[in-house]
């Protein structure tokens, strides 16, 4: 865009957008992202016990968690064992036909892995798969 000054000259003005600064915020924003994603997909930390055969979820289900000190988890949110129950059942109208994915720490006693599983079968849910991890051929398992 050309205008005349008061002098009588022509001028252009200067339209020119300075990228510098935009990619300095930009990159920085990238770095900060890429920090923060992991923190926020944690989740809880159980370690699951390894088997031979396992099968990939493919399809998003509504996951028990139980940690090695034996807190019991819906999702991610804390929830008391004797309430278990009652939260499954509010969060689906037909409990017969809900999946329930069930993670337990290898070293949590077999007495509260059963009293988890008996009050998900208490709200009507009898479909609960256990998740594990895979285990290599050289007995590593994978991450």
């Amino acid at each position: 865009m050309a205008f005349t000054g008061a002098n009588g000259r022509t001028q252009s003005s200067l339209a020119e957008i300075n990228i510098t600064p935009l990619v300095d915020v930009v990159l920085v924003l990238l770095v900060i992202f890429m920090i923060t994603a992991p923190v926020l997909q944690s989740g809880i930390e159980v370690n699951v016990p390894k088997t031979r055969t396992v099968r990939e979820i493919t399809v998003p289900r509504l996951v028990v968690t139980v940690t090695r000190d034996q807190e019991v988890y819906l999702g991610d949110q804390p929830v008391n064992l004797h309430d278990l129950a009652g939260r499954l059942h509010q969060q689906n109208t037909d409990p017969s036909k809900q999946i329930i994915y069930l993670r337990a720490d290898e070293r949590v006693p077999f007495g509260a892995f059963a009293a988890v599983m008996d009050a998900i079968q208490q709200a009507g849910i009898t479909n609960i798969s256990i998740v594990t991890q895979p285990v290599n051929s050289n007995g590593t398992s994978t991450p």
